[in-house]
C-alpha cells in the first residue's frame, strides 16, 4: 500500500520520513524531514538535530507529537568534534584513517543519547501544506503565491479527481496546491483515473530537483513530472492523452503552445523526419468536457499577444485578472497618558477630560517646584528637611473609551485597528482564463436527438389557454379539498375508537 503524503493525509502525528515545517517565527518557516536516528550523527550524541537560532531540537524530540505541538530546545553538543575532524582530515593532503576518526566510528555505533530539555528556547512543528510549503520552499525561480493560485485553481474548475495540465513547474508553488486540489486517492493501476497534475519543466536541473522534492513528499502516483519543451513537442505523455480539463501555463510565450492544446491536428509544416513511423496525434485535452486554460503572464504585451492566438484556436469566455493582495494586520491600540509604555499603549491622553486632568497634574508640580526654588532662595530653605518626592495623582485609570480600565476586560481595552501590510508578497503578474467549449459531432446531436426527441413534446409549458388554466386550478382545489375531508374522517375514526376503549 502506497503511503500517503504528508500534504494530503498528514495524520494526526509526526513520523518518520515526513516532511514538517518549523515555525520559527510568524515570517520564518523551515522545512526539515523528520529522521530515527540509531547513533549519533554528524557528531551528535542525541542524533540527527536541526540547530535554529532558538536553540537546538534533536529528532527523537520532534517525532511522534501531534501536528501542531510546541517543542522546548534541548541541551545538545553543538556537533563541533565530529565536523572540526573531518574538516582537518579533508584539509590534509594524506588523511589519516587512525585516531579521531576511529573516535567518529565509536560515537556512530553507539546507541542515539537521550535529549535534556534546555532553559529556553521552543519552536512549533507544523503539518505541511501548500501555504506553508510557498513560504519555506528553496526558491527556484518567481513563485506563484497563495493568493494567485487559490484564485487560479478556482477558475480553471481544480476540484478532487480533474486531471490538470502545468507547464512551468519552476519552484514547484503550484504543483503542491493544484495536488491537494485534484486528490482524490492513489491510483491503482495505469486504468484507474483518477485526479492528476501533469507538470512540465524545460530547464533539467531544475526538473531534477523538482523530482527529487516529489518523491520526498510522496507525490509520485498524484504528480507526474516530465522534462520537455512543450513549445515543440506538446503535452501527450508516452504517446498518450492525459486527457485534461484544466490547463496552467506559466512559461515565457505562451501563445506558442496553445496550438497543442486543441481538439484537431494543428496545421503546420511537416518536418523532413517525419515518415510513416509518426505516432497519430492525439489531443491532450478531453474530448467530453469543456477545458478551462490560465497562462501567467508578466506584462500587457504578453497578454494581447496569447489572447489573440486564443481567439484564433476557438477559445471563449476570455478575460484577464490582476491580483493585488495584502495582508491585513488586527490590533488592538490602548490611548491613555497613564498608560505604562508597553507594545500597544500610547501614552498621549485619549479624550479631553484626562488632557484636562494632565494639565493640571504639570501646573501643579510646577507650582511646587517654584515654591521650593523661592524659599532656598530666600534664605528659607530647611537643610535638614529630607526630600521627599511628590504622590502621584489619584485619578483612575482611563481606557481609550474614557471608562474606569477595571471596569472592563483588559483584553477588550483599546480601540481596533484594521492595517494592510506595506509589502506586497506576491509575483504581480496578468492572469489570462478562457474556456474552450466541448466539440458538438454529428453523433452527439444524433444521440441527444434521440433521447429528447424534438417536435414530439406532449406540452409546451406556457401555451395554455385561459380556460385550461383556469380548469387546472379548479382540479387542483378540488383535489386539496378531498383530501382534507379524508384526514378529517380518519381523525373522526381515532377519536371513537378511543372513546370505546375507555
Amino acid at each position: 500500500m502506497v503511503q500517503p503524503s504528508p500534504f494530503l493525509e498528514p495524520g494526526t502525528t509526526t513520523s518518520t520520513g515526513d516532511l514538517a515545517i518549523v515555525l520559527l517565527s510568524r515570517d520564518n518557516l523551515q522545512p526539515v524531514t523528520l529522521e530515527q536516528s540509531t547513533g549519533a550523527v554528524d557528531g551528535y550524541l542525541e542524533g540527527a538535530t536541526l540547530n535554529t537560532r532558538f536553540g537546538s531540537f534533536p529528532h527523537s524530540t520532534l517525532l511522534g507529537i501531534p501536528w501542531g505541538s510546541q517543542v522546548r530546545a534541548s541541551n545538545v553538543d553543538t556537533g563541533s568534534r565530529g565536523r572540526k575532524r573531518r574538516r582537518e582530515a579533508t584539509d590534509d593532503d594524506t588523511p589519516t584513517t587512525t585516531g579521531p576518526d576511529d573516535d567518529v566510528a565509536d560515537l556512530t555505533s553507539k546507541p542515539a543519547k537521550k535529549a535534556v530539555a534546555a532553559a529556553s528556547g521552543f519552536i512549533h512543528i507544523l503539518r505541511p501544506t501548500p501555504e506553508l510549503w510557498t513560504s519555506s520552499l528553496p526558491h527556484r525561480t518567481q513563485v506563484v503565491y497563495t493568493p494567485d493560485y487559490s484564485y487560479i485553481l478556482q477558475r480553471i474548475r481544480a476540484v478532487p479527481g480533474t486531471r490538470i495540465i502545468e507547464a512551468g513547474a519552476g519552484s514547484g508553488s503550484f504543483t503542491h496546491a493544484s495536488a491537494r486540489a485534484v486528490y482524490n486517492g492513489y491510483p491503482k493501476d495505469e486504468n484507474d483515473k483518477k485526479g492528476k497534475v501533469f507538470s512540465f519543466e524545460y530547464h533539467e536541473p531544475r526538473y531534477i530537483k523538482m523530482q527529487e522534492e516529489i518523491h520526498e513528499h510522496k507525490l509520485d502516483g498524484v504528480v507526474q513530472l516530465t522534462h520537455r519543451d512543450v513549445y515543440g513537442e506538446g503535452f501527450n505523455v508516452d504517446g498518450k492523452s492525459p486527457q485534461a480539463t484544466s490547463v496552467f501555463l506559466d512559461l515565457p510565450a505562451p501563445w506558442e503552445a496553445l496550438h497543442h492544446l486543441s481538439r484537431q491536428k494543428p496545421d503546420k509544416p511537416k518536418k523532413e523526419n517525419e515518415g510513416a513511423d509518426t505516432p497519430e496525434w492525439v489531443s491532450p485535452l478531453d474530448p467530453k468536457r469543456s477545458v478551462h486554460i490560465c497562462t501567467f503572464s508578466p506584462c500587457i504585451e504578453q497578454v494581447t499577444r496569447t489572447i489573440e492566438e486564443l481567439r484564433l484556436l476557438g477559445w471563449k469566455d476570455i478575460d484577464m485578472v490582476e491580483i493585488s493582495a495584502r495582508r491585513i494586520n488586527t490590533i488592538r491600540e490602548r490611548v491613555g497618558a497613564n498608560l505604562p509604555a508597553e507594545r500597544g499603549n500610547v501614552q498621549t491622553p485619549a479624550n479631553v477630560k484626562e488632557a484636562m486632568q494632565r494639565l493640571k497634574e504639570i501646573n501643579r508640580k510646577t507650582k511646587e517646584f517654584h515654591k521650593v526654588h523661592f524659599k532656598s532662595t530666600n534664605g528659607d530653605d530647611d537643610s535638614s528637611a529630607m526630600d521627599v518626592d511628590t504622590p502621584a495623582s489619584n485619578s483612575p485609570k482611563t481606557d481609550a473609551n474614557g471608562k474606569a480600565a477595571e471596569d472592563s476586560k483588559p483584553w477588550m481595552h483599546g480601540n481596533l485597528y484594521h492595517r494592510p501590510e506595506n509589502d506586497l508578497k506576491t509575483h504581480t503578474s496578468y492572469l489570462t482564463f478562457a474556456v474552450l467549449p466541448r466539440e458538438w459531432t454529428e453523433e452527439d446531436e444524433a444521440a441527444a436527438e434521440a433521447k429528447w426527441p424534438c417536435g414530439k413534446e406532449g406540452g409546451v409549458i406556457g401555451s395554455l389557454n385561459r380556460q385550461a388554466r383556469k380548469q387546472q386550478t379548479r382540479e387542483k382545489l378540488a383535489a386539496k379539498k378531498k383530501q382534507k375531508q379524508e384526514n378529517d374522517t380518519q381523525k373522526e375514526g381515532v377519536v371513537e375508537e378511543t372513546a370505546e376503549k375507555q
